[in-house]
C-alpha cells in the first residue's frame, strides 16, 4: 500500500475552496493509503487545541473518520501549528512527531520535515523560532484567554507577511549547507519537506553519494501531495 504527505494545507476560513479540495483528498486518495504524514502547517494559524472555530472542528473530524478507518496519520509542527497539542491529537486519532524525524519506507530511510529549519539564512525568523518553541513560552502563551492568543496570531500574520515582502526569496529558501548537514547528521540519502512553497525534485551529490531532497507544495492554489509505492516517489498536484 502507499504511503501519502501532504505540507503546507494552510487551511483557513478564508479559503474555503482549499478545506473542500482537502477533504476530497481525504476521500480519493488518503483513504486508499497505508499512511498519511502531513508535514506541517495543516492550519494557516493555531493558538490551541480549545479554539471553537467550526471549520478546524471539521477538519478534526475528517481526520478522525480517516484514521477510524484504519489509515495511520502523522503530523509534524509547522511554523503556523506548532501550538498543535495532546488533545487536538486524541481528538483526530492522530499521532504528533518529533521534527525532523528519520522514517523507514520499505527499508529505506528518509528524513521528514517540516523545512523551516533549513532556512538558515533567514536569521530573523530562526530567532523568532528558537523562542516560541520553547516549553516556557508555550505555556504562559497558552495560559493566556483565547481571544487574546487570537488577536495576537493576527498581529504576527500581519508581520510575518510584511517580513515576507521585504526579505529577498534566496533567503526564504533552505541553505544548501544546512541541507547537506542534515543529509549527513540524520545518516540518509532521501529527504522530505514542505515550508518554502516551492515544489520540486531536486537530485544532488552528498559526500559522493547521491542524494534527493523532495519539496512538496502549499495548497494555496492548488493541491500538492507526494505519493510513495513500491520504491517509487510520484509528486503530484491537484488543480483547484
Amino acid at each position: 500500500m502507499s504511503r501519502v504527505f501532504v505540507s503546507d494545507v494552510h487551511l483557513d476560513a478564508s479559503v474555503p475552496d482549499a478545506a473542500e479540495q482537502f477533504f476530497a483528498f481525504l476521500d480519493a486518495y488518503a483513504a486508499s493509503a497505508e499512511a498519511l504524514y502531513i508535514l506541517g502547517d495543516l492550519f494557516e494559524v493555531w493558538v490551541g487545541d480549545d479554539d471553537p472555530d467550526p471549520g478546524k472542528r471539521r477538519v478534526v473530524n475528517a481526520l478522525r473518520q480517516l484514521t477510524d478507518r484504519g489509515v495511520a496519520c502523522f503530523v509534524i509542527h509547522g511554523n503556523r501549528d506548532f501550538l498543535l497539542g495532546r488533545r487536538f491529537c486524541d481528538e483526530a486519532g492522530v499521532r504528533l512527531l518529533p521534527d525532523p524525524i528519520v522514517v523507514e519506507l520499505d527499508g529505506e530511510r528518509v528524513l521528514v520535515t517540516h523545512g523551516d529549519a533549513l532556512c538558515t539564512d533567514d536569521h530573523s525568523y530562526q530567532e523568532l523560532r528558537s523562542s516560541v518553541r520553547t516549553a516556557d513560552w508555550q505555556k504562559k502563551f497558552l495560559a493566556l484567554p483565547f481571544t487574546v492568543r487570537d488577536s495576537f496570531a493576527s498581529q504576527a500574520r500581519k508581520g510575518s507577511k510584511a517580513h515576507t515582502a521585504r526579505v529577498a526569496p534566496k533567503i526564504q529558501d533552505v541553505n544548501p549547507s544546512a541541507v547537506e548537514t542534515a543529509f549527513r547528521t540524520a545518516r540518509v540519502r532521501r529527504m522530505i519537506h514542505g515550508h518554502t512553497h516551492r515544489p520540486g525534485v531536486h537530485d544532488t551529490v552528498v559526500d559522493g553519494e547521491a542524494a534527493q531532497r523532495i519539496v512538496l507544495g502549499a495548497w494555496y492554489e492548488e493541491g500538492s501531495y507526494l505519493v510513495y509505492e513500491d520504491g517509487k516517489y510520484d509528486l503530484r498536484t491537484l488543480p483547484r
